[in-house]
Protein backbone atom coordinates (compact mmCIF):
# COMPACT_ATOMS: atom_id res chain seq x y z
CA UNK A 1 0.00 0.00 0.00
CA UNK A 2 1.53 3.61 -1.03
CA UNK A 3 2.21 6.25 1.01
CA UNK A 4 -0.62 8.02 -0.58
CA UNK A 5 -3.30 5.42 0.01
CA UNK A 6 -2.79 5.15 3.70
CA UNK A 7 -3.03 8.96 3.60
CA UNK A 8 -6.15 9.18 2.00
CA UNK A 9 -7.23 6.35 4.33
CA UNK A 10 -6.48 7.89 7.22
CA UNK A 11 -7.60 11.66 6.44
CA UNK A 12 -11.09 10.11 5.52
CA UNK A 13 -12.11 8.67 8.48
CA UNK A 14 -15.02 10.05 9.94
CA UNK A 15 -13.24 10.74 13.75
CA UNK A 16 -10.21 12.82 11.55
CA UNK A 17 -13.02 14.87 9.94
CA UNK A 18 -14.96 15.76 13.06
CA UNK A 19 -12.03 16.81 15.03
CA UNK A 20 -10.77 19.06 12.02
CA UNK A 21 -14.75 20.67 12.16
CA UNK A 22 -14.28 21.22 16.36
CA UNK A 23 -10.83 22.55 16.31
CA UNK A 24 -11.82 25.28 13.11
CA UNK A 25 -15.01 25.93 15.34
CA UNK A 26 -13.20 26.10 18.81
CA UNK A 27 -10.97 28.24 17.37
CA UNK A 28 -13.88 30.97 15.98
CA UNK A 29 -15.35 30.15 19.61
CA UNK A 30 -12.22 31.46 21.53
CA UNK A 31 -12.04 34.41 19.68
CA UNK A 32 -15.57 35.26 20.52
CA UNK A 33 -14.85 34.54 24.09
CA UNK A 34 -11.50 36.73 23.89
CA UNK A 35 -13.72 39.22 22.36
CA UNK A 36 -16.31 38.87 25.18
CA UNK A 37 -13.61 39.18 27.72
CA UNK A 38 -11.59 41.69 26.74
CA UNK A 39 -14.36 44.49 25.61
CA UNK A 40 -17.34 43.15 27.65
CA UNK A 41 -16.55 41.66 31.04
CA UNK A 42 -13.15 43.00 31.68
CA UNK A 43 -14.31 47.15 30.96
CA UNK A 44 -17.23 46.33 33.61
CA UNK A 45 -14.96 44.76 36.03
CA UNK A 46 -12.43 47.35 35.79
CA UNK A 47 -15.27 50.14 36.55
CA UNK A 48 -16.24 48.05 39.41
CA UNK A 49 -13.16 48.24 40.37
CA UNK A 50 -12.60 51.62 40.55
CA UNK A 51 -11.41 52.44 36.90
CA UNK A 52 -9.03 50.02 36.61
CA UNK A 53 -7.78 48.63 32.92
CA UNK A 54 -6.77 45.69 33.03
CA UNK A 55 -4.72 45.98 30.10
CA UNK A 56 -2.77 48.28 31.29
CA UNK A 57 -1.84 46.43 34.84
CA UNK A 58 1.84 45.78 33.98
CA UNK A 59 5.36 45.81 36.22
CA UNK A 60 8.33 47.82 34.40
CA UNK A 61 11.27 44.85 35.09
CA UNK A 62 13.97 47.42 34.07
CA UNK A 63 15.19 50.47 35.62
CA UNK A 64 13.50 53.31 33.59
CA UNK A 65 10.14 54.48 34.77
CA UNK A 66 7.37 54.76 32.15
CA UNK A 67 4.12 56.99 31.87
CA UNK A 68 1.95 54.27 30.52
CA UNK A 69 2.04 50.21 28.89
CA UNK A 70 2.50 51.80 25.32
CA UNK A 71 5.46 53.74 26.08
CA UNK A 72 7.09 51.28 28.23
CA UNK A 73 6.41 48.51 24.93
CA UNK A 74 7.91 50.92 22.30
CA UNK A 75 11.13 51.55 24.27
CA UNK A 76 11.53 47.64 24.22
CA UNK A 77 11.43 47.27 28.21
CA UNK A 78 11.43 44.22 29.81
CA UNK A 79 7.15 43.87 31.14
CA UNK A 80 5.42 41.75 33.21
CA UNK A 81 2.28 42.21 32.16
CA UNK A 82 -0.44 40.40 34.84
CA UNK A 83 -3.34 42.81 33.55
CA UNK A 84 -3.18 40.58 30.19
CA UNK A 85 -2.50 37.39 31.98
CA UNK A 86 -5.79 38.15 34.33
CA UNK A 87 -7.96 38.29 30.89
CA UNK A 88 -6.59 35.54 29.75
CA UNK A 89 -7.66 33.60 33.16
CA UNK A 90 -10.95 34.91 32.83
CA UNK A 91 -10.90 33.67 29.04
CA UNK A 92 -9.85 30.42 30.52
CA UNK A 93 -12.62 30.21 32.71
CA UNK A 94 -15.48 31.45 30.17
CA UNK A 95 -14.37 28.58 28.43
CA UNK A 96 -14.39 26.00 30.71
CA UNK A 97 -18.08 26.97 31.78
CA UNK A 98 -18.92 26.75 28.06
CA UNK A 99 -17.62 23.38 27.22
CA UNK A 100 -18.91 21.96 31.26
CA UNK A 101 -22.26 23.26 29.61
CA UNK A 102 -21.88 21.63 26.32
CA UNK A 103 -20.88 17.92 27.70
CA UNK A 104 -23.53 18.31 30.56
CA UNK A 105 -25.96 19.03 28.02
CA UNK A 106 -24.83 16.26 25.71
CA UNK A 107 -24.79 13.74 28.52
CA UNK A 108 -28.04 14.82 29.71
CA UNK A 109 -29.85 13.82 25.57
CA UNK A 110 -27.57 10.91 25.47
CA UNK A 111 -29.43 9.51 29.23
CA UNK A 112 -32.70 10.28 27.59
CA UNK A 113 -32.60 8.29 24.78
CA UNK A 114 -33.28 4.68 24.70
CA UNK A 115 -29.97 2.61 24.34
CA UNK A 116 -30.11 0.42 21.18
CA UNK A 117 -30.20 -3.62 21.88
CA UNK A 118 -28.01 -5.59 19.07
CA UNK A 119 -29.81 -8.02 17.66
CA UNK A 120 -29.48 -11.58 18.76
CA UNK A 121 -26.54 -13.23 16.93
CA UNK A 122 -27.70 -16.10 15.03
CA UNK A 123 -26.85 -19.45 16.77
CA UNK A 124 -24.60 -21.11 15.22
CA UNK A 125 -25.48 -24.79 13.09
CA UNK A 126 -23.35 -27.29 15.54
CA UNK A 127 -25.64 -25.76 18.37
CA UNK A 128 -28.67 -26.53 16.81
CA UNK A 129 -27.76 -29.74 16.09
CA UNK A 130 -26.77 -30.81 19.61
CA UNK A 131 -30.36 -29.54 20.67
CA UNK A 132 -32.04 -31.43 18.18
CA UNK A 133 -29.93 -34.61 19.66
CA UNK A 134 -30.84 -33.87 22.99
CA UNK A 135 -34.34 -33.12 22.45
CA UNK A 136 -34.61 -36.21 20.40
CA UNK A 137 -32.63 -38.45 23.39
CA UNK A 138 -35.40 -36.64 25.79
CA UNK A 139 -38.33 -37.43 23.41
CA UNK A 140 -40.20 -41.03 24.35
CA UNK A 141 -40.38 -43.13 22.19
Amino acid sequence: MSLIQEFKEFALKGNVVDLAVGVIIGGAFGKIVESLVKDVIMPVVGRLLGGVDFKQLYFNLGDKVFDSLEAAEKAGAPLLKYGAFINTVVDFFIVAAAIFVAIKAMNKLKRSQPAETPAPAATPEDILLLREIRDSLKSPK
